[in-house]
C-alpha cells in the first residue's frame, strides 16, 4: 500500500474540513498542498502546509467570530436539489461567494447567512422548504430552484411575502414581480438557433423537447423563432424523463422515417445523455445528420459521462458565454481543490456556467443587502437599530430594486439585470469533438454569427483557421464529416411512364448497368426548378410503373412509399387533401379536337346572300349613272361616245368598291353622292371580309351523325366531367396515343371513330405538333388546374419549387422546354368558333341602300332645278310651274341632251 498517497488524501480531507468550519477561510495555503502534490514532493511537506492552513483557518475564524459579533444577520434561503450534480455544483459555488466576499468585505455592517433546503428535485418539497424558510427562518431572499416549475409556485410565495427569488431557472409565462432570472433570455437563443438553420439553408426541422414544465413552455418560443425565420417543423416529439430506453427508441424510429435530418434538442442533461445514446445505436449520429442543441444541455455538458460524449460527436451546441479572466482562473483552481479534497473522481470536471451565475448572485444579493441597511439606518438617523427593522414592510421591495440595480464586473463578465432577467444575450456555439467541445463561434443579436466576438465584447478571438460562409469555423459534423448536412434524405421521387406520350416522361433501362435514365419535359422542368433553388436537395428518381390509377401514387406518397411525383398528374381538389401539390408548370384547362373541313372554291360567295349580291351591283350601276348625269356636261372625263360613256359609267360605279376611281369629279353634287356612297361601301367590305374570315377559318362540329362519339384518353377523369357537363354525345371512346387519336378521327377504325377527341392541352400540343396539318383544336374549356409536381404534405420544398416554377416562366424556360419537346407549334381554332358565322342578307344592310338611294335623288332633283333655273329665270320657271308647262320642259332637256349625245 502506498502510504503516502493515503496520507496526503486524509491531510487533504482534513484541511478541506477545517477550511469549512468557517466561511471567510483563505485557502491559498490548501491551494498550496494541491501544487506540492501535484510535483509529487515528500508528504512531509503536504503535512506541514496543512498544519500552517488548519492554524491559520483557526485565526481567520476567530478573526471572523470576532466581525460577526459587530454585523447584522441576514437570513437567506436556498432551494436547491441536493441531490443532483448541478444542485452540489451551484450550492458549493454560494458558500464559497459567501465566504470569500466577506473575507474581502470586512468592514460590512451586514452579513447574509445561507439556511439551505433540500428539494429533492419534487415541487412539493420545495415548496414545503419555502414555506419553512419564509415563516419560521424569515428569510429576506431565496436562491434557487432549477426548474420552471418549482420557480412558478415559489415565486407565487415569495410574491405574497414580499421577498425576492432568485432563480436559475427561465420562467417564459406568467407575471412575477419578485422573480429575478439568473439565466439568459431563452428567446434569444432560439433566435440564434434559427439564424444557424438560415446560413445553412436548412428549411426543415425537428424538434425534440423533454416532456414536463420547461420544454412545454420554450416550444411557442421556439417554434416562433422557427416560423420567423422560415423554418418548416417536420415533427414535435416531447420524451417523459420517466420513458424508458425502449420508449426512447421507438420515438427515434419514428423519426427516422421523416425526411428532415436536422435536429433541435431542449431537455436537460440527464435526458439528453439517454437520448444521445439512443440516437448513436439507431444510425442517427451518423454522416447527413445534424444536432443541434440548447443551453439547457450545454451549460451543464461538463458533468456529462464519456460514453455519452463519445455519442454525440458532431453535435452543435448554444451555450452561455463567460469572457475568460485571471479572476475566473483563480476562482476554478480553488472550487477544483475544493471538489477534489470531496471526491477526487471530480477533478477533471469542469465548472457549470450556472456555479459562475450562482457565486455572482451572491456578491450582488451581499451588496444589496448591505445597501438597503445603510437606507435603513440613514432614515431612521440612529446608530443601532434592532435587525427587525430590516425586515419592515418594504424591505423586500427596497431589496429586489437593490438586486434589480445591480452592476459590477464578476465571474461571469459584466453583471446586471434588465428586465427582471440576467443581460446576457451572447451566446457560445461549441462543436462536440472528441472528448471536449471546440468553440466554433458566437451568436449575438445585434451582429448575428461570428467567428470572432465583434470589437465592442470583451474576450479574446477564435484562431485562424478555415472559415465556412456561415461565420463560424470549420465544423465536423456526425459521422466525422467536414461537409454540412444538406438537411434531408434523398428524396425518392417517382416518375410516371406515360408511354403514350414519351415527350412528357420515358424511362429508359439500361440492362448492362441495371440503371434508368429518365428525360421528357416534365423531368426537366423538374431538374430545372430543383436546380435553380439556393440550396441542395440531394434526390433519386424512381421508375412508377403505371400499375394503377394515379390515385393509386397519390396514396403511396401519402403512405411516404415516395416522397414525391413526376409526371402528367393533374392538381385536383380530392388529391390535395393527402398530398402537396406545386404551381402548375402547364397551361390550364382542356382542348376540344375536330378534323378540318373539305375545301369549297365558292366559299368567297357565301358570306352575302343573294339579294345583297344583286342589289350590291345595281347600286354600283346606279351611283355610275348618277355621277355622269351630274359631270357630263361640263366633265370632259365624261364624255366621247356612247360606247366609251357606258364603259366609264360601269368603271366609275365599281371602281368604288376598291376606291380606285380614277375621274376627277367638278360638281359638289357628285362628290356628295361617292361620299355617301364610299361610306356604305366600306360597311359592305368589312362585313364581307370579317364573315368570309370566320369562314375560312371555323370547321362546324357537326354533333348531329348518328356516330356521336368522343374521344378521351384512357384512365382519364375527364370523361366523368364529360358525363356531368350533360354534353349532347353517344358515348366515350378511350385510347392511349396521338396515332390512336388521329386513326379515330379520321375514321380509321369504323366501328371506333370519334368526332372529336377531348383532352388535357398538353396533350392536345403533343397531337397537334404531329398531326395539326389535318386537325385543330376548336374550343377550350379551364376546367382543371394543370399539371404540378406532387410531395408529401408539410415539407418546405414545395413552395420553393413553386417560386421556382414561377421564375421558370418569367424567363421563358418553360417555353423554350415545350418547343423542345412538343417540336411545333400548334393549330389552334378561336376559343368561340364552334358555329357557323351568320350570312350577310339584304336586311342587316337595308338602311344603307335607303340612305345612299336617297341621296342620289337629291342630287338628281337638285341638278335638274338648278338647269331650269339657269335655262329660264326665276319668274319664267314659276310661270312654267303654273302653267303645267313643266313635263315639255322636261322633255325638251331630254331632246336637247339626247342631240348632244348624238
Amino acid at each position: 500500500m502506498d502510504w503516502s498517497k493515503v496520507l496526503q488524501r486524509i491531510f487533504l480531507k482534513t484541511g478541506a474540513w477545517f477550511c469549512s468550519l468557517t466561511e471567510n477561510l483563505p485557502r491559498q495555503k490548501l491551494l498550496l498542498a494541491m501544487e506540492i502534490k501535484r510535483k509529487n514532493t515528500n508528504v512531509l511537506i503536504s503535512i506541514v502546509v496543512v498544519i500552517l492552513s488548519f492554524t491559520t483557518s483557526k485565526l481567520c475564524a476567530a478573526c471572523s467570530s470576532s466581525s460577526s459579533t459587530l454585523s447584522r444577520e441576514i437570513s437567506i434561503g436556498v432551494v436547491l436539489d441536493m441531490g443532483s450534480v448541478t444542485g452540489k455544483t451551484i450550492h458549493r459555488c454560494i458558500t464559497m461567494a459567501s465566504s470569500e466576499f466577506y473575507a474581502s468585505h470586512i468592514h460590512f455592517k451586514t452579513r447574509i447567512v445561507l439556511h439551505t433546503r433540500d428539494s429533492k428535485g419534487d415541487p412539493t418539497h420545495a415548496i414545503s422548504a419555502a414555506l419553512d424558510l419564509l415563516e419560521n427562518v424569515k428569510v429576506q431572499a431565496i436562491i434557487g430552484p432549477e426548474t420552471s416549475l418549482e420557480t412558478k409556485f415559489l415565486a407565487l410565495l415569495c410574491g405574497k411575502a414580499k421577498v425576492p427569488m432568485l432563480s436559475f431557472s427561465s420562467v417564459l409565462s406568467g407575471i412575477y414581480p419578485f422573480l429575478v432570472q439568473i439565466k439568459q433570455d431563452e428567446s434569444s437563443q432560439f433566435k440564434g438557433i434559427a439564424s444557424i438553420l438560415q446560413s445553412y439553408k436548412w428549411r426543415s426541422v425537428i424538434i425534440i423537447y423533454e416532456d414536463n414544465d420547461d420544454g412545454r413552455e420554450a416550444l411557442p418560443c421556439l417554434i416562433e423563432s422557427l416560423q420567423v425565420a422560415d423554418v418548416h417543423i417536420a415533427s414535435k416529439s416531447s420524451i417523459s424523463p420517466l420513458s424508458s430506453d425502449d420508449q426512447i427508441n421507438n420515438d427515434l424510429h419514428k423519426l427516422k422515417t421523416l425526411q428532415a435530418t436536422i435536429y433541435i434538442v431542449h431537455m436537460s442533461p440527464s435526458l439528453s445523455s439517454r437520448l444521445f445514446l439512443s440516437a448513436k445505436r439507431i444510425g442517427l449520429m451518423k454522416e447527413g445528420y445534424a444536432w443541434i442543441v440548447t443551453d439547457k444541455t450545454m451549460n451543464q455538458f461538463s458533468s456529462i459521462d464519456d460514453e455519452v460524449i463519445e455519442s454525440s460527436q458532431g453535435l452543435l451546441g448554444m451555450k452561455a458565454y463567460i469572457p475568460s479572466s485571471s479572476k475566473l482562473r483563480g476562482f476554478k483552481s480553488r472550487w477544483r481543490m475544493v471538489v477534489y479534497a470531496e471526491d477526487p473522481l471530480m477533478e477533471a470536471r469542469e465548472m457549470d456556467v450556472l456555479g459562475i451565475w450562482a457565486y455572482d448572485t451572491v456578491w450582488a444579493l451581499a451588496n444589496s443587502t448591505e445597501r438597503v441597511w445603510i437606507e435603513t439606518l440613514n432614515a431612521g438617523n440612529q446608530g443601532s437599530l434592532d435587525v427587525a427593522r430590516v425586515a419592515n414592510c418594504d424591505s423586500g421591495t427596497r431589496l429586489l430594486y437593490e438586486i434589480l440595480g445591480s452592476k459590477f464586473t464578476g465571474l461571469s463578465g459584466e453583471f446586471q439585470f434588465f428586465d427582471g432577467k440576467l443581460h446576457s444575450e451572447t451566446f457560445l456555439i461549441v462543436n462536440i469533438i472528441g472528448k471536449g467541445e471546440r468553440r466554433v463561434g458566437f451568436w449575438n443579436p445585434k451582429h448575428g454569427i461570428n467567428k470572432e466576438l465583434p470589437p465592442s465584447f470583451r474576450g479574446r478571438s477564435l484562431s485562424s483557421s478555415t472559415t465556412t460562409k456561415t461565420g463560424l469555423e470549420a465544423v465536423l459534423w456526425p459521422g466525422v464529416s467536414a461537409t454540412a448536412p444538406t438537411g434531408g434524405r434523398k428524396l425518392r421521387i417517382a416518375v410516371v411512364n406515360a408511354s403514350g406520350f414519351p415527350e412528357l416522361t420515358k424511362v429508359h433501362y439500361d440492362p448492362e448497368t441495371n440503371t434508368s435514365s429518365f428525360t421528357g419535359y416534365c423531368v426537366d422542368v423538374f431538374i430545372a426548378a430543383i436546380n435553380s433553388l439556393d440550396y441542395q436537395v440531394p434526390y433519386v428518381f424512381e421508375n412508377w410503373e403505371n400499375l394503377g390509377t394515379y390515385n393509386d401514387l397519390i396514396d403511396q406518397i401519402y403512405h411516404q412509399k415516395y416522397d414525391g411525383a413526376v409526371g402528367d398528374i393533374t392538381i385536383r381538389t380530392n388529391r390535395s387533401m393527402y398530398v402537396d401539390f406545386t404551381l402548375p408548370f402547364t397551361e390550364l384547362g382542356t382542348g376540344t379536337v375536330a378534323r378540318r373541313g373539305n375545301s369549297d372554291i365558292w366559299v368567297f360567295l357565301k358570306p352575302l346572300r343573294a339579294n345583297l349580291w344583286l342589289t350590291s351591283a345595281a347600286f354600283f350601276v346606279l351611283m355610275g349613272l348618277v355621277v355622269w348625269t351630274i359631270e357630263h356636261p361640263t366633265n370632259e372625263e365624261f364624255q366621247g361616245s356612247v360606247a366609251y360613256q357606258i364603259g366609264t359609267i360601269l368603271w366609275f360605279g365599281f371602281s368604288t368598291l376598291v376606291y380606285a376611281h380614277r375621274e376627277k369629279l367638278t360638281s359638289n353634287l357628285s362628290r356628295f353622292v361617292v361620299i355617301i356612297w364610299l361610306f356604305v361601301v366600306l360597311i359592305l367590305t368589312s362585313s364581307y371580309t370579317a364573315t368570309l374570315s370566320s369562314m375560312l377559318t371555323v370547321r362546324q362540329i357537326q354533333l348531329v351523325t348518328a356516330r356521336n362519339y368522343v374521344g378521351i384518353q384512357y384512365g382519364s377523369f375527364l370523361g366523368g366531367l364529360l358525363v356531368a357537363s350533360n354534353l349532347n354525345f353517344t358515348g366515350l371512346h378511350p385510347y392511349t396515343s396521338p396515332e390512336d387519336y388521329a386513326s379515330a378521327l379520321s375514321g380509321g377504325s369504323k366501328s371506333r371513330g370519334v368526332t372529336v377527341i377531348v383532352d388535357e392541352l398538353p396533350y392536345i400540343k403533343i397531337f397537334l405538333a404531329k398531326y395539326g396539318k389535318d386537325y385543330a383544336m376548336v374550343a377550350s374549356q379551364s376546367n382543371t388546374a394543370g399539371w404540378g409536381f406532387v410531395f408529401q404534405k408539410g415539407l418546405p420544398l414545395v413552395s420553393d419549387m413553386s417560386q421556382a416554377i414561377v421564375k421558370l416562366r418569367e424567363e421563358g424556360k418553360l417555353e423554350m422546354m415545350e418547343k423542345k419537346w412538343f417540336k411545333s407549334q400548334s393549330s389552334f381554332m378561336p376559343e368561340n368558333a364552334t358555329s357557323t358565322p351568320n350570312i350577310l342578307n339584304l336586311d342587316s344592310f337595308g338602311g344603307l341602300f335607303v340612305v345612299s338611294f336617297l341621296s342620289c335623288v337629291s342630287v338628281l332633283f337638285i341638278r335638274f332645278t338648278f338647269m331650269l333655273f339657269k335655262k329660264f329665270g326665276l319668274k319664267n320657271f314659276i310661270k312654267l310651274l303654273d302653267g303645267g308647262k313643266l313635263a315639255l320642259m322636261f322633255r325638251f332637256l331630254v331632246s336637247r341632251r339626247g342631240n348632244a349625245i348624238c
